[in-house]
């Protein structure tokens, strides 16, 4: 309900928000073809017309209409992911970045039983928890402010599908960082 009592209709995400939740599924699904165990990986996100105008021959590959963004794998990331995020300053024809990293989950309940020590030691612990569930989890963000995550949790089993969940808020501290590459 709206400020003035009346009922409002549901919100639709703005266009931006839309084209970066395809781009981050287009990241998604292309790291997940590689398969599992994975180190993190990082895209730019280029608007597909600069990229054309750019690098004309891409154009039997890249359909502006389909895919607004173009995402382009970035060299590995070195060492600490966060030291490595913070020393990122993309050129201004960079529309936005995403993350793909994988990761593990677990209820939180037995977050409570993670040490409070080093990532490392958090790390171990959770990957030993009975609970555990590995993820791959794709944060992505435009220079608007949009974020959009994608969140693949790995099977078990061979005959089970991967659930796939997609929500803006998914990774609130990483999608920060992410943001923070792309301020001047």
């Amino acid at each position: 309900m709206g400020e003035d009592g009346q009922v409002t209709e549901p919100t639709t995400p703005a266009p931006d928000a839309v084209r970066l939740s395809a781009a981050a599924r287009e990241v998604e699904e292309y790291v997940a073809a590689g398969g599992w165990d994975q180190a993190p990986q990082l895209f730019a996100l280029v608007p597909t017309d600069h990229l054309l105008r750019e690098q004309p021959e891409l154009a039997d590959r890249l359909d502006p209409s389909t895919a607004p963004l173009t995402p382009v794998a970035q060299d590995a990331l070195e060492g600490d992911l966060g030291e490595a995020l913070a020393a990122i300053m993309w050129p201004d024809a960079v529309a936005g970045c995403a993350l793909a990293q994988e990761i593990v989950m677990l209820p939180p309940d037995a977050e409570a039983e993670l040490p409070d020590s080093d990532a490392d030691a958090m790390g171990r612990v959770a990957a030993a928890h009975p609970q555990a569930r590995e993820a791959r989890l794709v944060a992505a963000v435009s220079r608007d402010g949009a974020t959009a995550c994608v969140l693949r949790l790995r099977t078990t089993t061979p005959d089970q599908l991967d659930e796939v969940v997609e929500h803006p808020g998914l990774a609130k501290n990483l999608t920060a960082a992410l943001l923070e590459t792309l301020r001047p």
